[in-house]
């Protein structure tokens, strides 16, 4: 295959995988795999034909064994795809008068594909265009790839972990930026809109996250009129994506005036059962067991992990940051080299240290080093 510029994806992973599932081609409509395979990250409302299932304006990758990938989209992302991607043919459908699956159809049985197999994600092709697909092309041998596809995209390239590097020192950046400017009796609204504006200042295509109050006991509830005052901790989990699709994805605290000796305890507790978490994070490691190892290492110190947030970390990856493996209790799954993982064991939700690693044969690569996590970050 000929490209228009470098491929960040691993492609020869991906040719692997294919031949061992004897895959003709695969169809490619979630944002994860359309943005890993095509190299564009879909910004604002052309974002959205990505994340629903049932737009009329779904753009669609077909990603043949042999033979030119073809990007099947709407008018109104032609131009921006051929500019971005490093795919080189387009297919344009009429939006809302043709079904983009029709098109896709077509141009599967114009390759002769028809009768061949070809991969869809099950979790992102709806019923409804399973059986278009089916009614149109009967001999077509349709097989799910979620799995597969996971498993590809966990193996980074090089060029990958690049990318997330620069996506965590800007957003490491903007935490720097903000964290000394926050004064007591601000809103939480107030903070967030600057770690935001410091992240697309410095490039982000996108950015957003969590930002609360130790007080405020709704997480994930949206940052509102809620204010800091003296002796708060201050919660982060946030994402700042590169127009690659890539993510700096990194949380880190803050506690405005001197922290307590509680305060202090439990810092110290969460970042010492961490490093020892990550000093795990090697080729090899049963996913399984590392969260075992993590909950006991918390239980010495009376904190029960097991009524927590269910995961340890995640994967890493373009576009939704949370992919495979999912470090959580029960995991099959072993790491691999290359894999790059975002740790953030948190038992106690308002102690939240997050970074992403790389899973190295000599011990894992920190990505995320420019904020110092070795002591808590005072706001003076």
């Amino acid at each position: 295959m000929n490209f228009s510029r470098p491929v960040l994806a691993n492609i020869d992973r991906l040719n692997r995988y294919m031949d061992s599932n004897k895959l003709d081609a695969i169809v490619a409509r979630s944002g994860q795999n359309f943005t890993y395979l095509s190299g564009i990250a879909y910004p604002g409302t052309l974002a959205r034909f990505m994340d629903l299932t049932d737009s009329l304006r779904g753009c669609i990758l077909l990603w043949p064994r042999n033979g030119e990938p073809i990007v099947i989209l709407n008018p109104g992302a032609e131009k921006l795809t051929l500019r971005d991607s490093w795919l080189r043919k387009v297919e344009v459908y009429e939006a809302y008068a043709e079904s983009p699956y029709d098109r896709l159809c077509a141009i599967l049985k114009r390759e002769g594909l028809e009768a061949g197999k070809v991969g869809f994600e099950k979790n992102y092709v709806s019923a409804a265009h399973w059986e278009q697909i089916q009614h149109a092309l009967p001999r077509l041998q349709m097989v799910d790839i979620v799995q597969m596809m996971d498993e590809v995209r966990w193996v980074k390239t090089e060029g990958e972990i690049e990318e997330f590097r620069k996506g965590a020192d800007l957003l490491d950046e903007a935490f720097l930026a903000v964290f000394p400017t926050i004064k007591p009796g601000e809103t939480e609204r107030a903070v967030h809109s600057r770690v935001v504006y410091e992240c697309m200042k410095r490039g982000a295509g996108w950015a957003h996250g969590l930002l609360n109050s130790s007080r405020n006991t709704i997480s994930y509830g949206g940052e509102g009129d809620f204010t800091f005052a003296v002796g708060d901790m201050i919660r982060t989990d946030y994402l700042a994506f590169l127009h690659s699709g890539y993510p700096g994805h990194q949380s880190r605290n803050a506690v405005i005036g001197k922290p307590s000796p509680q305060q202090q305890r439990d810092y110290d507790i969460t970042l010492d059962v961490y490093r020892k978490a990550m000093k795990r994070c090697v080729p090899g490691t049963h996913v399984g067991e590392l969260f075992k190892f993590t909950v006991a290492e918390f239980e010495k110190h009376g904190w029960n992990y097991r009524s927590g947030s269910g995961l340890m970390g995640h994967g890493v990856g373009a576009w939704w940051h949370q992919q495979e493996p999912i470090l959580c209790r029960g995991s099959n799954a072993v790491l691999e080299e290359g894999m790059v993982l975002a740790l953030e064991p948190h038992p106690i939700m308002y102690i939240h240290i997050q970074d992403m690693v790389a899973v190295r044969k000599g011990g894992p690569e920190l990505l995320s080093p420019k904020f110092a996590t070795d002591k808590m970050f005072v706001v003076e």
